[in-house]
């Protein structure tokens, strides 16, 4: 006799999430969602692959998603596309396909495709909430942006994070300063890290963006973008500072912060979450695009947005020490049955349909067994069916979180168990 084949895993890089953590991620999605809509956005849902020139264009040619952890393929068709490695193209290509009326707003939530070494809160599908506004290259607009996401980080009990603020030009005062740091960088080569000795040419402001020491040292060292930018990207970016300030958004300049896309303008920021150690502790940023449209067969158009990672999220929380549900999963009631006939599940129905969060057991087990099931599930109500109850048309209602079951248990007829439980369950 053959051996049985080996079960089959998730592939390496990705995750299965399961209840009960999985009503974390619901709550987080919803939370997410309500804030979303108190500041008017709507939910765009985009396929999760696209042309390949989506990302070469928004994303950059020389970027290192591009280069190394984007997941390419070509269909059946011949056609080449690849797996969505972040939110924004998509999003800005669909914008651009469909020429919605603007000041255009809108949240996704989405998994996207990285092939990087799997760490923790790093996976090869990862999945991140999101918002972008395009039409309008108004610095309220970036004021909101960060609002909606420094908020949302408290929506979910984070307390211990900062915001990194940057500014990145425009294409002509970024192209003067770029002048200047490539001659910086090209008298000190020799001193950055292995990877940007050799490549720091393809595109200068990478190195910025580089964690090591040693391009640390030789950027900190050299022209800051901050201190080159022309009058009115100045006057841009002093007034997403002073729409901060107004609305008590404490925020940190850091003139290394480019983030890692070339298709961001002007604003950028970052949310760090100390509570997480080493370089991966960024839960999510974004900044301004005003030429992604462009670049992507559009009309010239502003926009701004963010993404945020849910994994590294839930990281940052569990760091913190947070704890408790995001969301009230708790079940009103639980139903016993004994009858073997169809009294329970007409009765399970009709709860649930009065709003009740019910669940039952299955399988015809005993009165004991349906029982430690029941107090297990961490319902507040127990409600009995026995052939008694079915005789009489009434059902036996006990208290599972008192243990003073001859003081907390009753009989009530079935046509009033829809009253009775909501005003038990009310005290």
């Amino acid at each position: 006799m053959s051996e049985p084949a080996a079960p089959f895993q998730a592939p390496v890089g990705t995750h299965d999430v399961l209840g009960p953590d999985s009503a974390l991620w619901e709550g987080l999605l919803a939370l997410f969602a309500q804030r979303a809509y108190r500041y008017d956005f709507s939910l765009v849902i985009n396929p999760l692959f696209e042309d390949v020139g989506v990302f070469l264009r928004g994303i950059g040619e020389q970027s290192e998603v591009f280069t190394k952890e984007m997941y390419v393929f070509e269909d059946r068709g011949e056609r080449r596309y690849a797996l969505r490695p972040e939110g924004t193209a998509s999003v800005v290509r669909a914008f651009v396909q469909h020429q919605p009326t603007t000041p255009w707003r809108a949240w996704y939530a989405t998994p996207a495709f990285r092939y990087e070494r799997p760490q923790a809160g790093r996976y090869r599908q990862h999945y991140q909430l999101g918002v972008e506004v395009l039409g309008t290259d108004d610095p309220a607009a970036d004021v909101e942006v960060i609002a909606l996401a420094h908020g949302f980080y408290r929506d979910v009990g984070l307390r211990r994070v900062r915001l990194l603020v940057n500014s990145m030009g425009h294409e002509a005062c970024r192209g003067a300063y770029v002048t200047l740091l490539s001659e910086h960088l090209a008298a000190h080569h020799d001193e950055l890290c292995e990877e940007h000795r050799e490549i720091w040419r393809q595109n200068p402001l990478r190195v910025l963006d580089c964690k090591r020491d040693r391009c640390v040292e030789v950027t900190s060292n050299g022209p800051l973008l901050i201190n080159h930018l022309c009058e009115e990207c100045r006057t841009h970016f002093d007034q997403v500072l002073a729409g901060l300030g107004s609305l008590g958004i404490e925020c940190t300049l850091d003139p290394r912060l480019v983030r890692g896309f070339d298709y961001y303008t002007r604003t950028t920021f970052e949310f760090i979450a100390d509570a997480l150690e080493g370089a991966q502790n960024a839960i999510g940023g974004g900044g301004r695009y005003d030429k992604l449209a462009e670049l992507l067969g559009g009309k010239p158009t502003s926009g701004i947005g963010f993404g945020s990672g849910v994994e590294r999220i839930l990281l940052a929380r569990h760091a913190e020490g947070v704890t408790g549900d995001l969301l009230d999963r708790a079940l009103d009631l639980f139903v016993i049955d004994t009858t073997g006939d169809d009294v329970a599940t007409v009765l399970v129905e009709r709860l649930r349909q009065a709003g009740f969060a019910t669940a039952r057991a299955y399988d015809h087990r005993s009165m004991k067994a349906q029982m430690k099931v029941a107090d297990k599930s961490g319902a507040r109500l127990a409600l009995l069916l026995g052939p008694g109850e079915v005789e009489t048309g009434e059902v036996t209602i006990r208290d599972l979180r008192s243990g003073d079951f001859a003081q907390t248990q009753l009989r009530v007829a079935q046509s009033e168990i829809v009253s009775t439980v909501a005003n038990l369950l009310t005290k």
